[in-house]
């Protein structure tokens, strides 16, 4: 095998190295089996087809690697697979002014999209922590979301057309940038959140707007979690949000401790929102905050009033990931209706507290759309084995509280091998079984990326 893929790549492009196979064999996750038998470097479409078809023919198979920042064990070579690294497909290849649409290689890091962005005058609004190391492939395969999805949507939001090789090696061409497009099933969306099951993401067209104007930030003290729910409706009446995160007292803890940061109040509380919004409805915000405080909803606040102080606000969201990270979080992205997350919060928290009356949690997300992020603190002292065993043995126990709610066990991270086993918290048998049927047809022998979301 590792003769013909020389022959279809460079030698040099091709690698056994055990240190290559431990770092593009992986993604954020910690818990599996890293064992890929190669590291492949392909730089055009057409090797990558060449690839994907020997991959056929020989009955090896296929696992993508962008930035590796997924946290579901989506791009985890665990079994002998032969890993895509698009590291080398890192060209932006085309931009048309009228259309607004930037096409790029799969390999394209998030930041330099943003950057190409504000060099013409645009704005590409997809952000998150990882964007300077995640690939646009990797966010279109799991449909990549982040802090401003309360205004400006996921990524398949800003996706204009793709192309992709499938399993078989054959080419697709979707959509192609056009607006208007009324000709059946629109294969760009089934392949946006397929984490290259269905074929390999190998360019993207990406649609960029308007830059964002001046905006402020806010940080609000909130002692009751559903009181969270009436200051968004209450800034929704007159105020346009671009982020609406929220996090608790504990996250708070470790991110000053950790970044030595301020304090955002005087006093602390339960729980504490963050608000991006504006500078030109500066005026309704504070009439909004006001009203807030009026009926008991917040406690305090503060608002920024440069972009220095934005940035130190929005530090203590951004840093909490990495605060945490010496304490071995076992990690949950989960969703349910925005109205949900209050019961839904209340119900996680007894069950965690009468299963494992030990264990802390860190809440922290985009409660804005829905999307909370459940971190369980590994106690010191535990050794991380046991601890994870223990996670994984209540993992049921919290997707049955998802399911109860009609919610998402995977709101922006994917399913990958850390969640394959639970879809049907989130899926039917019925869509299961369709969603089999789409990956026999597209990927009849299984060379794409085998064991990832499907059970």
């Amino acid at each position: 095998m590792i003769v013909k893929l020389e022959k279809v790549l460079a030698p040099h492009r091709v690698s056994t190295a055990r240190d290559d196979l431990d770092n593009w064999g992986r993604d954020w996750t910690r818990s599996f089996v890293v064992a890929p038998s190669a590291v492949v470097f392909p730089e055009t479409v057409q090797e990558v087809v060449a690839i994907t078809r020997l991959a056929n023919t020989e009955g090896f198979a296929l696992v993508p690697s962008g930035g590796r920042t997924g946290l579901s064990a989506g791009a985890v070579a665990s079994h002998g697979e032969v890993v895509v690294s698009f590291d080398r497909m890192n060209r932006i290849l085309d931009f048309n002014e009228t259309d607004r649409v930037l096409r790029c290689q799969a390999g394209v890091v998030t930041a330099k999209v943003h950057a190409f962005a504000e060099e013409n005058g645009l704005f590409y609004p997809v952000d998150f922590s990882s964007s300077g190391s995640s690939q646009i492939g990797g966010n279109v395969a799991t449909n990549a979301g982040g802090i401003k999805v309360i205004r400006y949507g996921m990524t398949r939001d800003w996706v204009a057309g793709l192309k992709v090789v499938t399993g078989a090696g054959e080419v697709l061409e979707l959509n192609r940038g056009l607006v208007k497009n009324a000709t059946g099933y629109d294969l760009r969306h089934l392949l946006i959140g397929s984490e290259g099951t269905l074929g390999f993401v190998v360019e993207a067209d990406l649609r960029l707007t308007e830059p964002p104007a001046p905006s402020r930030v806010m940080v609000l003290g909130v002692d009751r979690m559903k009181d969270i729910l009436s200051v968004l409706t209450r800034f929704q009446a007159d105020v346009t949000l671009s982020a609406f995160e929220f996090f608790s007292e504990l996250a708070v803890e470790r991110v000053t401790r950790h970044r030595t940061l301020a304090r955002p109040l005087e006093s602390s509380s339960a729980f504490y929102a963050l608000l991006e919004f504006d500078a030109q409805d500066e005026s309704p915000a504070l009439a909004a905050f006001g009203d807030s405080v009026a009926s008991g909803w917040v406690s305090d606040g503060v608002m920024s009033q440069s972009e220095a102080q934005a940035r130190a606000l929005w530090a203590l969201r951004e840093g909490i990931t990495e605060s945490i990270a010496p304490e071995t979080p076992y990690k949950n992205d989960l969703a349910v209706r925005i109205s949900d997350v209050p019961g839904f919060l209340d119900d996680v928290e007894h069950a965690v507290g009468r299963i494992y009356p030990d264990l802390e949690i860190c809440w922290f997300g985009h409660i804005g759309d829905g999307n909370v992020h459940l971190n369980i603190l590994k106690p010191p002292g535990l050794a991380v084995t046991a601890f994870y065993e223990r996670c994984d043995a209540m993992a049921p126990e919290l997707f049955k509280l998802v399911a109860a709610r009609g919610g998402s066990i995977s709101a922006e991270h994917g399913v990958g091998m850390l969640k394959r086993d639970y879809l049907e918290f989130s899926r039917s048998a019925a869509e299961i079984e369709i969603m089999r049927a789409v990956k026999e047809a597209l990927d009849p022998n299984g060379v794409m990326n085998p064991g990832k979301l499907l059970p």
